[in-house]
């Protein structure tokens, strides 16, 4: 486990002692009034307290910020396919990725409430800085996925998360959650990056495909009504759209993850797939070259992403306004259209056509993804 230091989050024995040094910071005791807005303090040092590992730190702390996320900016959060799931088997969950924070936590919730096991979930190290920050998230069981790396050092430290990922899914029984992709997904076209597959084969010793059996890959869709962070997300796309080079403000993550928790996301839906078994078999049997496989695995997770994504009235809508059609028009009402256009009033400037293109195409890709020919899954 030495060889872990580097990226793991805290040990069980390590958490009381990070939570009393981390209490007094400010954003903490944001975090835990907001939590527990209704108990006093000396209520919320005996739940701290009583957190003895990660597992109570979840459940007793972060468990109830969801819930409250949820109360105050979510109509309804609904979830599906994680009934067919074994609660004694650790998966690998490759999900499509939108919210810094709030993708990982929601898995969480769900993986909790189903009582299965929860996630180690991968995180950059860029997103983590901050100190206070870097804590939370070590207390919430994420690990380092190192950014900014010189190629041999990316390379190594590539192996590294690879390695760990493979200890805690097949020695340590723990569940892991990784983006599909390095980053955020701006523009809403959920696609699979080769590169996160490849490195996840680096721990495999033999076929990579028998070792992915091995560890249960499962494809999660996660879609949000509406994304609090969209107009945060506009700027990125129009610099690369104009082969702009784009380079963040300082406070730029930080302030997505005070959105997307606090913004209005009307409704959300998490969707586990089927863990990916027949398919990896398929794959298998072609006399291809690893790359090939890798692709041909990336389409398979992405078919399923597609056939799982829950479409709302806003994708819809967007859909239908971007290509000035009205294909989709029986699957919003006037109510909802009037409310979607409100929304586009206010974030975006009419006038500029760059901007409103990219960000009806953000709500609108979900629905052309959906239409693509689809693989057939088992």
């Amino acid at each position: 486990m030495q060889d872990f230091d580097a990226i793991r989050p805290f040990h069980d024995h390590e958490v009381q002692a990070v939570l009393q040094q981390s209490v007094q910071h400010p954003m903490v005791k944001a975090l835990l009034n907001f939590t527990f807005p209704d108990k006093e303090e000396h209520e919320i040092k005996a739940i701290l307290d009583n957190c003895r590992s990660i597992q109570d730190f979840q459940s007793k702390v972060i468990y109830h910020s969801v819930q409250n996320v949820l109360a105050r900016s979510c109509e309804a959060f609904t979830t599906s396919g994680f009934d067919k799931l074994d609660s004694d088997q650790p998966y690998l969950y490759i999900s499509n990725h939108r919210d810094i924070i709030l993708d990982t936590s929601l898995l969480n919730v769900a993986l909790y409430d189903h009582d299965l096991i929860m996630t180690a979930s991968a995180i950059g190290s860029n997103l983590v800085h901050k100190p206070f920050l870097m804590a939370l998230s070590k207390l919430n069981r994420n690990f380092m996925i190192m950014r900014n790396l010189a190629p041999r050092e990316m390379l190594k430290s590539s192996q590294l998360v690879s390695d760990y990922i493979k200890h805690l899914l097949l020695e340590d029984n723990r569940s892991v959650w990784i983006a599909q992709r390095e980053g955020r997904t701006k523009d809403g076209d959920d696609q699979t990056q080769q590169g996160v597959l490849k490195m996840i084969s680096m721990a495999a010793e033999g076929d990579s495909f028998e070792y992915f059996k091995k560890i249960k890959i499962v494809p999660v869709a996660i879609s949000y009504e509406y994304d609090p962070t969209d107009i945060l997300k506009i700027p990125e796309l129009l610099a690369k759209k104009n082969q702009i080079e784009y380079i963040k403000t300082n406070n730029e993550d930080f302030n997505s993850i005070l959105q997307g928790a606090a913004g209005n996301k009307k409704r959300i839906h998490i969707a586990a797939g089927k863990p990916l078994n027949n398919e990896l078999t398929d794959i298998q049997k072609n006399e291809h070259p690893l790359n090939k496989k890798l692709t041909d695995l990336k389409d398979c997770i992405d078919a399923s992403i597609y056939k799982n994504y829950k479409l709302w009235p806003s994708n819809y809508i967007a859909y239908d306004l971007l290509n000035k059609t009205n294909k989709y028009e029986k699957m919003y009402n006037e109510k909802e259209k009037r409310q979607f256009d409100r929304r586009v009033e206010r974030r975006v400037d009419p006038k500029n056509k760059q901007e409103l293109e990219e960000f009806l195409g953000m709500y609108a890709n979900p629905v052309v993804n959906s239409l693509k020919p689809q693989i057939e899954m088992a």
